[in-house]
């Protein structure tokens, strides 16, 4: 018996010697390649720094600031893309002298025809020049090639997209406008740049654990994960893992803007920046909506309902459908036949075409399709006339950021019924003044039942939360913006 359990000490005492005799050479090893690599990133952002130095001179010798937006989808049509051209519109007044530079992925474009396009749908022309930087792998954060976790998979994939960009131009500030914040440390460490962003919409907030740990069917939260516990922990678990990594590096921004109350809320909870962060409401275009004359829309007989927003599942469009649907069918109104649906917006890629496909199904198979039409990448002078000829502007985005198509529904005079969440329910749709200034709705129902309630109201009443609405949206102006924005960004300049 000792013998036995000699040998089994002897065992022991040689397994725990042969565990630290590995020990101290792994240390070693693993110690020594942090320091390689923390060398070759210092030696990395020191070639960087003397790139930019040769880049920033001007021609008469003196350093020229360069500014840059990372914004690989800066040539679609949505309300991101207003924010990017207000912002370099209102930092070329500022700074006229410094270079201002636009990192994209629209490749089968040229900047002359993204200057064309900004104009074109927002009616913003820049004062001075921009130079483009085309980027080669923004395929590499399309929602596509991740089928399966796919916030980890974009978010990696916009580091390598990021230093493809840090590698063709290195500024002196950097802005981040469209969500991509796991570039951020990439900029500020090895760049050497300051960062500030522009959230419109975290990329994961605590409303998305909820409906996780909820087990609650979305958009994206399949079916399939919400009928298995055991799937329903582990994604919960790695959304957890994600919004800690998340808050690390969004904590890197020097600047933190965000778009609504909502918006705020989320990122203080994950980032905790509250020193850095302010709310800078997105600029929407009111005043070229305000010669609109405020009067009951009878240029055409029956009643437009207009949608404004990019086709994008988290738009929710089908609600849209399902409702007017419903509306149709229940004949909840009179001579329901007059009424019409009209869906625009922007489509960026050959998924967002699909989209739009599979809601014109949608609208065939309820029998609804001769009263849906759909409006892709319309101009702005288009889009002005749908909105001065529509009854009711119609979201349907569950937790919407902001909702720049609900302010400018509002400023063009039609009765918003907009998702009772988000931005639209604590910014936007509002009272003013003691007066309701528009409608909130949940399920299919709800919008059914609002759009009829709407409908049936006298002219007077209906004019009177026109004048209401119309109102309440200055304080989302271009001006406004203009002031807050600059106002925020000013200690990148410093």
């Amino acid at each position: 018996m000792k013998n036995l359990l000699g040998t089994g000490e002897s065992k022991g005492t040689r397994g725990i010697l042969f565990f630290y005799s590995l020990f101290l050479p792994g240390l070693i090893v693993c110690g020594t390649l942090c320091v390689c690599l923390v060398i070759v990133l210092w030696g990395i952002r020191l070639l960087l720094q003397r790139k930019k130095k040769l880049v920033s001179t001007s021609k008469n010798g003196k350093n020229q600031m360069v500014i840059a937006f990372f914004h690989p989808y800066c040539n679609a049509g949505g309300g991101g893309e207003r924010v990017l051209w207000c912002a370099l519109r209102a930092l070329q007044k500022k700074y006229p002298e410094a270079v201002y530079v636009v990192y994209t992925g629209d490749v089968n474009v040229n900047g002359q025809q993204i200057l064309e396009g900004a104009f074109r749908r927002f009616n913003i022309r820049l004062i001075h020049p921009v130079q483009f930087v085309f980027l080669r792998k923004r395929y590499l954060v399309e929602d596509s090639l991740y089928p399966h976790f796919t916030l980890l998979g974009q978010s990696l994939g916009s580091i390598f997209l990021g230093w493809e960009a840090l590698m063709q131009c290195v500024p002196d500030v950097y802005i981040d406008s469209m969500g991509y914040t796991f570039t951020l440390p990439l900029f500020k460490y090895i760049g050497g740049c300051q960062v500030g962003s522009y959230v419109h919409y975290p990329t994961i907030s605590t409303d998305m654990l909820s409906v996780v740990k909820n087990q609650n069917i979305g958009f994206n939260n399949a079916a399939i994960i919400t009928r298995n516990p055991f799937l329903s922990k582990v994604k919960l678990i790695y959304y957890y893992l994600f919004a800690f990594i998340y808050g690390l590096v969004g904590s890197c921004s020097d600047v933190v803007m965000v778009n609504s109350s909502w918006t705020l809320n989320h990122i203080l909870s994950l980032w905790k920046v509250g020193n850095c962060t302010n709310i800078v409401y997105p600029p929407c275009d009111v005043q070229t909506f305000l010669d609109i004359p405020l009067h009951e829309k009878k240029m055409t007989p029956g009643h437009l309902l207009v949608s404004v927003g990019q086709f994008r599942p988290e738009k929710n469009h089908p609600l849209q459908i399902r409702a007017f649907a419903k509306l149709l069918n229940k004949k909840m109104v009179e001579s329901p036949s007059s009424l019409k649906l009209v869906l625009i917006g922007g489509c960026r890629n050959k998924d967002d075409e699909l989209r739009v496909n599979q809601l014109r199904r949608l609208s065939e198979d309820l029998g609804v399709q001769e009263y849906v039409e759909f409006k892709i990448n319309i101009p702005f002078d288009e889009l002005k006339n749908y909105l001065s000829e529509a009854t009711i502007g119609l979201h349907t985005m569950w937790n919407e950021h902001f909702g720049i198509g609900v302010v400018e529904c509002m400023a063009a005079g039609t009765i918003i019924l907009a998702h009772n969440s988000g931005g639209p329910k604590l910014d936007i749709v509002v009272p003013h003044e003691g007066d309701i200034t528009g409608f909130l709705a949940e399920s299919e129902e709800d919008y059914a039942e609002t759009i009829a309630h709407i409908l049936s109201m006298s002219a007077e009443k209906r004019l009177q939360i026109r004048k209401s609405a119309r109102a309440s949206v200055s304080r989302f102006s271009d001006q406004e913006f203009e002031v807050t924005f600059l106002s925020s960004v000013e200690k990148l300049f410093k």
